[in-house]
């Protein structure tokens, strides 16, 4: 099929175009390049335009007639959307407006959207349900959560049928080496401890060592690129399948903490890491783990680098080809 796929030069998105291209279908790039890169577009085509030009938006959906649109152009950091809340309603809910009145005006049906854990906001348990409360702590999680409803919205009134997909952290790197982690800044915790140890940054900050968790630091649960991408695929084939929107966490359901991380790490690269102690951050909770039981039985699908030490190889490799070094 045709698949249009927003954001698709970024992390999660150039990973995801890569794999659908492997799959056979016809992908159609639109990225506006604020912070992805044209050389991770490994083939398709590529349309440079922003999701806020309403004419190009138009011209992509004239010419390319696609039959369904993956969404992955959202800003991402948490902090900045605090800071700089216009700045994330405005791309991840008014440009995702008009991404979805370009669906309806040229009469394409299926939606698959990124979304996030911060959805739910502090969790009440762990793991987190598809069914936990949703109350975001942050702008970032509020304009994505805007979305999910605008969506029943949609569907109740243009018929538009979707699958919101919420990660928990999202880890690793293409297994060939052709693709990886290129965030500026960095924010994720494992690329910057492979950053430390390649010596692109000179350590890694621990925030805190006394949460109620087996080592005193932060659990997080963490799902390789790949695993992510596949469950895309998945739901995209379930919904054309069924013609039903649903919504579905995704993670290993299984955490590891900051310290398993950088042990890890270590003893995947065999190489020592500088570490510095911080002050605990306010809003990180203890353990924020999925239930992704859900996108297990539905969908099909099952994590295949789940993990961590693979996981961190992949993401070893990219980084050791980043900086020059071999691996």
């Amino acid at each position: 099929m045709k698949v249009l796929v927003v954001g698709g030069a970024g992390y999660i998105g150039s990973h995801m175009v890569k794999m659908l291209l492997g799959e056979g279908h016809d992908v159609i790039t639109f990225d506006n390049l604020s912070s992805g890169y044209r050389d991770a577009v490994v083939g398709g085509t590529f349309v440079q335009a922003d999701l806020a030009d309403k004419a190009a938006l138009d011209e992509v959906f004239v010419k390319h007639t696609p039959d369904a649109v993956m969404h992955f152009a959202s800003y991402i950091q948490v902090g900045e959307s605090v800071r700089h809340p216009d700045k994330y309603y405005l791309n991840n809910f008014t440009n995702t407006m008009n991404l979805l009145d370009a669906m309806v005006k040229h009469g394409v049906n299926y939606f698959i959207f990124s979304s996030t854990a911060a959805v739910f906001g502090e969790p009440e348990y762990v793991p987190i349900d598809e069914a936990h409360a949703k109350n975001p702590l942050n702008p970032y999680g509020r304009s994505k959560l805007m979305v999910e409803q605008a969506l029943g919205d949609y569907e109740r009134a243009y018929g538009i049928k979707s699958v919101c997909l919420r990660y928990f952290n999202a880890a690793g790197a293409d297994p060939e080496g052709q693709l990886g982690e290129r965030h500026e800044p960095e924010t994720h915790l494992i690329p910057l401890v492979l950053q430390a140890i390649s010596g692109r940054r000179d350590n890694i900050t621990v925030f805190g060592r006394d949460y109620d968790t087996p080592d005193g630091t932060c659990i997080r649960d963490y799902i390789h690129i790949v695993d992510l991408c596949s469950a895309h695929s998945l739901a995209l084939r379930k919904l054309m399948e069924t013609n039903i929107s649903r919504r579905y966490n995704l993670g290993n359901g299984a955490g590891f903490s900051v310290q398993e991380v950088i042990a890890a790490a270590q003893k995947v690269t065999g190489k020592p890491i500088k570490v510095a102690e911080g002050e605990r951050r306010e809003g990180d909770p203890a353990r924020l783990v999925a239930d992704a039981s859900l996108a297990r039985s539905e969908l099909g699908w099952k994590p295949v680098y789940a993990d961590l030490d693979t996981i961190i190889q992949h993401a070893w490799q990219w980084e050791s080809k980043t900086v020059g070094k071999p691996v």
